[in-house]
This record gives structure tokens, sequence and C-alpha cells, in this order.
């Protein structure tokens, strides 16, 4: 999930110790198989490949299962599948926007498990377009928090490469950049020596609705929803909460 609050730090690190970590596997080996297919197998050649790799490994993806996934991709293995991708639009709980990205086989599949995740949980999909347009397509870092590693220094690294923001996002920062700018951003963070989780594009919301606990559960329980389709990949949303909900939130 990316929701770009300390609650998506918060959800991430539940979901890395519970049965959603075969779900993020398959997820991110995905991830794999697709930009080998669209840039070819070689990572130094082909940066959408060199970061999905890189966030796999951060996630302890096994070696075995990049590298086939690799191989697939590329045509080097056979078994490879003709994945599509295709991003839903809708509202959920308290007017909350939600951006649901799925990279499927099947159309059909994907939109039925994404229209049922909805109405189940009080949302409702609406038109293309409709929604997007509350969100700009972004490059975003993610750096983790360590000895040397502040807004300031990364801030110094990233700059002179297009990074517009660093926020700071409790375990770890996040850089933000216009999504060409991208490879550029997380080039310089390595030419820095700063170690980083993930780069990817993905959507940030211009404004963001605020919502107490219950409304956070109430989210919460459409992504659960939605996570627990093989087909979505990512979610974007625009609810934040305020550090007093996060800590009622984290008792739960």
């Amino acid at each position: 999930m990316a929701g770009h609050s300390k609650w998506a730090t918060t959800k991430h690190k539940k979901a890395a110790i519970d049965a959603k970590r075969g779900k993020l596997f398959a997820r991110l080996v995905k991830n794999i198989e697709v930009a080998a297919r669209i840039g070819g197998g070689d990572p130094d050649g082909n940066p959408t490949l060199f970061d999905a790799i890189q966030k796999a490994k951060k996630n302890s993806v096994p070696g075995d299962n990049i590298e086939r996934a690799i191989k697939r991709g590329s045509g080097a293995e056979a078994g490879g599948a003709d994945w599509e991708t295709i991003m839903y639009e809708g509202y959920g709980p308290n007017g909350v926007a939600f951006l649901v990205e799925c990279l499927t086989d099947n159309r059909n599949r994907a939109a039925s498990d994404v229209r049922v995740a909805f109405t189940r949980n009080g949302g409702s999909l609406a038109d293309p377009g409709s929604v997007s347009y509350l969100f700009s397509r972004k490059g975003l870092i993610e750096v983790p928090k360590g000895d040397g590693v502040d807004e300031d220094t990364i801030l110094m690294a990233v700059l002179d490469a297009g990074a517009e923001e660093v926020h700071d996002e409790g375990d770890v920062f996040e850089v933000i950049s216009e999504a060409n700018d991208l490879v550029q951003v997380r080039q310089s963070l390595m030419d820095a020596s700063i170690d980083y989780n993930s780069a990817e594009v993905g959507f940030v919301p211009a404004t963001k609705v605020e919502l107490d606990a219950d409304g956070v559960r109430k989210v919460m329980q459409m992504i659960d929803a939605l996570e627990d389709s093989d087909d979505v990949q990512n979610i974007f949303t625009n609810f934040t909460a305020d550090e007093s909900v996060l800590e009622e939130l984290e008792d739960d």
C-alpha cells in the first residue's frame, strides 16, 4: 500500500511479518518480470528492472525467484504471462480518493475483484479521469533512516538531480521528484553512498483528507480487501491522520 502518510510505514511493517508476505513476494516478482519484458533482462541497461530488483532484494525475495522472473520476462525461459496494467479509480469511505493499479493476465477477474472490494467496504468505482486528476505522477524513493542520514544530507545529494521534496515518514524518508527525474535522483543517492529501499513511479495526492481513527480503520479495511486480490499491484490514496490517531491505531 502507498498512502504517503506515516500510517503507510506502520502498515508496511505489519504486512512484512504476516501472511501477506507471500502476496508481497508475488507482486515484486511480477514487477521484475514485466520490467524485463519491456526493457530487456540487463539491469544495467534497464533502470526500471534495476529498481524492481532492488526493491525485491530489500524485501528479502530469494535470489532464485528474482533470476527466474528476469528469465521469464526477457524470454530466456518459458512461462511468462501476458501481463496488462489497468488503473481503476474510485472513492472509499469518508470520500477518500483511491487509485488502484492492477497487473493482470485476466482483465475480467481484476475488474470483478476491485468492484467487489469497493462495494463491500463502503466505496464506489468512478469513471476514468474523475479521480486521477487529484493525483500527480511522481518519482518516489524511500530512504531508510540510519547513521549520518538525515533530511539535509539527502537534500544535498539529490537537489541538483531534480528532487523536489524530502519528507520524514517515520522510519524512512521519502524523496519526491518528477517521474522523468527518478533515475537521475536515484543515481545521485547511490553516488553519495546513501542506501535506499525502493525507487519507483507512483502517484502523490494534491490534497489530503484527514481522518479520525474510525475513518482510518474503514479505509484500511477496504485496502485489505483490495490487497486480497492477486491482480492488485499498488494502491494510492489521499488520506492522512495525525500522530495521536496513529498511536491509537497501533494499539488495535
